[in-house]
């Protein structure tokens, strides 16, 4: 009888334990998921009073880009002081670190290849500004995250939302771009977001609050570049220092992703950990036109 009983109340925490477990599990994940948005809506950081005026040590800069298409009033830009999102959970690889066969070049003919599982784009002079882009191009709202460093300098940056037109002398890409300077000169606009082909900056790094973002970039290694784009609102990071909030006006609702090697005499770019999210809402259909 006892035995019984035994082999009975083993039977029954068993079956218990696997009841619970399913619960506990869905618990732990809804859990990270309220840490993860925590993270994303963290309350915003107070500014000093004089954080949206150009920086002096800008001014230079200011002055030779005030009158361009998109160039924003400064007084109006705005500010991101939100933490980087997190980059654990929820992630597809862009680069299957083998071969380019959901990427397509654009607009040039600079190189791209794969190499030691990364992939690296070297310039082509004479050749325009060439973007290696994901055939998927209805990439509405994402977070985005790549590493990239520079073996040989040149100007380069990620396009997003990005679109391609006809033009006189080819195919023109055009649209939002991550922009990633290079590891030499002194602007230090890393991270501030450039209208391709469409009009000029949509938000430079000029402010005395983007100190702290001027100075992100690591000149001899990686590189950690995240976008996250919901609706009209897109913010920036590098090495997970916020850098811009830019307010789109809806004239780039989706697109495709493009890796730069921008014209020039030199330059050779290599990216890894080319990883999206796709937010509530937007398509995770594959739509590989062309």
């Amino acid at each position: 009888m006892k035995n019984n009983q035994s082999r009975f109340a083993r039977k029954l925490a068993f079956v218990l334990a696997l009841a619970i477990c399913p619960l506990t599990s869905s618990a732990s994940k809804s859990s990270a998921a309220a840490q993860e948005t925590a993270q994303e809506t963290k309350k915003p950081v107070k500014l000093a009073a004089d954080a949206k005026t150009v920086d002096p040590k800008q001014d230079a800069w200011y002055q030779k880009y005030k009158n361009q298409e998109n160039i924003p009033e400064p007084g109006e830009m705005l500010i991101n002081t939100a933490k980087e999102p997190s980059l654990k959970r929820g992630f597809t690889p862009l680069f299957n670190g083998k071969d380019l066969d959901d990427w397509t070049p654009r607009g040039g003919h600079c190189t791209f290849e794969v190499v030691d599982g990364m992939i690296v784009g070297t310039c082509v002079p004479g050749s325009p500004s060439t973007y290696l882009s994901t055939k998927r191009d209805d990439y509405t709202d994402f977070i985005f995250t790549c590493e990239m460093k520079w073996e040989e300098d040149g100007n380069s940056g990620v396009m997003f939302r990005a679109k391609v037109k006809d033009g006189k002398k080819g195919e023109v890409v055009y649209g939002p771009q991550a922009e990633m300077e290079g590891i030499s000169g002194d602007r230090y606009w890393n991270g501030g977001i450039y209208g391709q082909s469409c009009g000029g900056y949509f938000y430079p790094v000029w402010l005395k609050g983007h100190e702290e973002a001027r100075g992100s970039l690591d000149r001899e290694g990686w590189n950690r570049l995240t976008i996250r784009a919901k609706g009209n609102d897109v913010k920036t990071w590098v090495n997970g220092v916020p850098v811009a909030h830019w307010k789109d006006d809806g004239s780039y609702p989706k697109g495709y992703f493009g890796l730069q090697v921008h014209a020039g005499k030199k330059g050779k770019v290599i990216w890894r950990d080319i990883r999206v999210k796709e937010l509530d809402g937007a398509p995770k259909k594959r739509n590989n036109k062309k």
